[in-house]
């Protein structure tokens, strides 16, 4: 009475060596991610809030030596109330309300059309719109400020000639312009996110839309693109991540116009106060609140998406 079968005690021995080498596998594959993470966020980001408490003071009403002092909240209150990092901020609203639904829209619909048939030499249309995101950024912004450029651009001349002024660089076009930059350079690389997202779409599904009288659009409208909502998400929330960063263009464009000002976005008036006025705790500071904006949006997105999922997915 009491006494285990004579094979408990091999077969527990087993299940524990299965388990330690489950676990040794678990950790050898996690190990380099959680390295990346500390190395390329979290050392960084630890190091953008410490200096952000910090500030260069020189006492003696400026003449004494130049010494770092702890000030606390002193730079994000800086920043909070700065006109120009809050109208940077307002900018790059703007921007992301006009880019990301153009380009989420764009993509979607072009790789539709693509998964439908209806385009003719599909390889070559995917290349051909896939071309521009190899070009980079900072190549690409050049080819544009040469296009917008009054006196340069063969476009302004052409238009010119049909008694057509455009002013792309104007105060109301300048946005729109920096718009057209990014979606040249992303709109095929998204598109080939959700071409690859439809070509999982199971065929049966779609022609069973068919037998039940679904026609092309019907069936791109009501049936693929729910199917590769999971894609759209992702895509709306790297996009957004990325227009939060808006830098290089009008960076470029700057150099053409006064309507770019060296803090026309968050991110260049983080560069701005690091690397013009050499404020680094303003810079880690503004650094921050840029952080908190981005992963706050991303939290909200990804909450939005959840809401709006269907019943059977909320389930699971």
């Amino acid at each position: 009475m009491g006494e285990q079968p004579p094979a408990a005690g091999p077969a527990r021995r087993a299940r524990r060596a299965a388990r330690r080498r489950e676990l040794g596998a678990c950790g050898a594959l996690m190990t380099p991610f959680f390295i990346l993470l500390v190395t390329v966020f979290l050392i960084p980001v630890g190091t953008a809030v410490w200096l952000s408490f910090f500030a260069d003071d020189q006492p003696g009403l400026g003449f004494g030596p130049e010494r770092t002092v702890f000030v606390g909240l002193r730079s994000y209150t800086a920043v909070l109330t700065d006109p120009t990092f809050i109208g940077g901020l307002g900018t790059v609203v703007l921007y992301c309300l006009l880019y990301i639904p153009l380009m989420v829209t764009g993509a979607l619909v072009l790789a539709l059309l693509l998964d439908s048939g209806v385009v003719r030499l599909r390889s070559w249309a995917q290349l051909g719109l896939f071309l521009p995101h190899a070009v980079p950024g900072i190549i690409a912004a050049v080819i544009w400020l040469y296009l917008y450029t009054p006196g340069l651009s063969p476009v302004i001349e052409l238009l010119g000639k049909a008694d057509i002024t455009v002013d792309f660089l104007g105060v109301h076009t300048v946005v729109p312009s920096i718009v057209n930059i990014a979606l040249w350079s992303n709109l095929g690389y998204n598109m080939v996110v959700f071409y690859a997202a439809l070509q999982a779409v199971p065929r049966e599904v779609i022609e069973a839309s068919v037998v039940d009288g679904a026609g092309p659009v019907r069936t791109a409208l009501q049936v693929k693109a729910p199917l590769v909502r999971s894609s759209i998400v992702m895509v709306a929330m790297f996009t957004l991540i990325l227009a939060l960063q808006l830098f290089t263009e009008p960076m470029l464009l700057g150099q053409a116009t006064p309507m770019i000002s060296s803090r026309f976005s968050p991110s260049m008036y983080i560069y701005d106060a690091a690397f013009t006025r050499n404020n680094y705790g303003l810079a880690s500071a503004a650094s921050v609140v840029l952080l908190v904006c981005t992963i706050a949006l991303s939290y909200g997105v990804t909450r939005w998406s959840n809401r709006a999922g269907t019943p059977e997915e909320d389930a699971r």
